[in-house]
């Protein structure tokens, strides 16, 4: 079990039970007492009001009006939500945005520094447009979970991609490029790679893309993609 997993289960058991002591937590997380210890500490540091009681029949209360009041999401959980909004907004189907807008912006500035800087590098390679009628959409499919994280680790260090593709004819290949953006245009979303095998910018469906994997020690320069009339930073679309 890891840190976060662990301090969810800690809070849960806490908001169930009431009082518990300290040897009742190590027991039902299989840790030791320090441990518990310690991650009690590191709960209140995040905004939790923890009591401890001592005596009999004391141990360790949860303030039943006490929230957590320290972001603790990852970069790609909080660019999940941006790319939501922004694509919802391309579509031209955003109701509430005003209020969507100021959510936002309050998990980015509960975020800390390097994870905020993260991020807007994140989003510096985002573009959303419209997707022509034209445009058959007939065999579209999910994307794999998987491309996210895989995709942040390559934009953020700029490490290569390796992936299976199979384009609209069914035909699937082994690529490994250079990603330099990723592109909206609901519902289909693009990843934009320089392919150094074609010398040549590639556009690849990420509903055709599978099995992911950045590659260790192979970083490359950032390439100037020229898009199409229409389409346009994310940030444009997140103000």
């Amino acid at each position: 079990m890891n840190i976060r997993v662990r301090h969810q289960a800690m809070v849960r058991s806490l908001r169930r039970n009431g009082t518990l002591t300290v040897a009742d937590l190590a027991k039902a997380l299989g840790v030791s007492r320090r441990t518990v210890l310690r991650d009690i500490s590191s709960l209140r540091d995040e905004g939790f009001v923890i009591h401890s009681e001592a005596g009999r029949g004391g141990g360790l209360r949860l303030d039943p009006q006490s929230l957590q009041t320290s972001a603790r999401l990852a970069v790609t959980e909080v660019f999940a939500l941006l790319i939501s909004v922004a694509a919802m907004r391309a579509a031209g189907n955003l109701p509430f945005s005003g209020l969507a807008d100021a959510g936002l912006a309050k998990i980015e500035q509960a975020l800390p520094a390097d994870k905020v800087r993260d991020l807007r590098r994140f989003l510096d390679c985002l573009y959303v447009g419209k997707l022509s009628p034209l445009v058959d959409i007939s065999d579209i499919k999910a994307i794999e979970p998987a491309l996210l994280p895989a995709f942040e680790t390559a934009f953020l260090q700029r490490l290569q991609l390796s992936f299976q593709y199979c384009d609209a004819k069914g035909a699937a290949t082994s690529r490994i490029v250079e990603p330099q953006a990723l592109l909206i245009l609901p519902p289909l979303w693009y990843l934009v790679a320089w392919d150094a095998s074609r010398k040549d910018f590639r556009h690849f469906r990420m509903d055709r893309i599978s099995s992911p994997q950045y590659l260790e020690h192979s970083s490359f320069r950032r390439r100037h993609v020229l898009f199409a009339d229409g389409v346009s930073p994310m940030r444009d679309n997140l103000r």
